[in-house]
């Protein structure tokens, strides 16, 4: 069988891949996993510089999910190069950063200095997280805004570069097409359902932050179907994410269009959800006599 994938220049040996801010830098699942069995390791949204995130509470669970408001928290791009990066070298997989900024500059010279840095293979900007200050949402929610920061981005690095597209717009296939023109090498579908969970005792929201993130199976099928749309809409590679719990979820992924998953939520139930489902969508392929994972993608669509 060949489980490999192409995702823009990156070559990865299966479609598995972990989804940014639910694997940390990697080294908080290396005693249950063998991270050079995965596709892409995807570490947690790193800026310039250190950022505190939220005050707490900043998760709260939901019926077949979670919401969370951690608010970004990470160690800075310095630290990370410095401390997690030799770890990271040591396996034999694509690690691939996810970056923000809180503006244009920061976006761009953040890409410039992890561009710089050996053992680095690709960039994933998170252009919508759902639980940071309003204004900030309009980098993935305004098409003009993300065609100037993507496209300024695409001139700062060489790196292959994904796009992390928010779910929280009226037509996802427009902003896929604006990334997609503006140089994105590929798209993530989807980032985080921005939700709310209020105390009836209380009568407060049970995040500090009010609202945040919604992951988990209850987004599951809202994501399918937006990998399924941005499919039609773009020729660049997806990656497809949100709920995914086995196998099953992540070859429906692919049936919709993606051409890698990212497991995230799941990795905090079952630190093995990563290998269980590529194992599983092995078993899929020889139980249904597929010699290459990559001609299912899109299938869905031929049906």
């Amino acid at each position: 069988m060949d489980l490999s994938v192409r995702i823009g220049s990156l070559h990865l040996k299966n479609p598995v891949m972990t989804a940014s801010g639910t694997f940390g830098y990697g080294e908080e699942y290396a005693e249950f996993i063998d991270l050079s069995m995965l596709g892409a390791v995807v570490v947690k949204g790193l800026s310039l510089l250190p950022k505190e995130g939220n005050p707490p509470p900043r998760i709260v669970e939901t019926a077949s999910g979670m919401l969370n408001a951690i608010g970004l928290q990470n160690i800075g791009i310095e630290r990370f190069i410095r401390e997690k990066v030799p770890f990271l070298r040591t396996y034999d997989t694509n690690v691939i950063v996810n970056f923000f900024g809180d503006s244009v500059d920061e976006y761009v010279a953040a890409a410039e200095r992890l561009s710089s840095v050996d053992g680095i293979h690709g960039l994933e900007m998170n252009i919508s997280c759902p639980n940071k200050q309003a204004g900030w949402c309009i980098f993935g929610t305004d098409p003009r805004v993300t065609s100037e920061v993507v496209g300024a981005v695409r001139k700062a690095t060489k790196l292959p570069l994904i796009v992390k597209l928010s779910p929280n717009v009226t037509d996802i296939s427009l902003m896929a097409k604006v990334a997609a023109d503006a140089g994105a090498d590929a798209l993530s579908v989807i980032n985080t359902l921005t939700g709310m969970v209020i105390d009836i005792r209380t009568r407060r929201p049970k995040l500090a932050n009010r609202t945040g993130g919604l992951s988990g199976p209850a987004i599951r099928p809202v994501a399918v179907r937006m990998v399924y749309e941005v499919y039609q809409a773009v020729k660049v590679p997806i990656i497809g994410m949100g709920g995914i719990m086995h196998a099953e979820d992540a070859l429906e992924f692919i049936l919709a269009g993606a051409s890698a998953v990212a497991v995230g939520t799941a990795n905090f139930i079952n630190p093995t959800a990563t290998t269980d489902i590529l194992e599983g969508i092995e078993a899929y392929m020889i139980e249904e006599k597929i010699g290459m994972v990559s001609t299912l993608t899109g299938a869905a669509h031929a049906a």
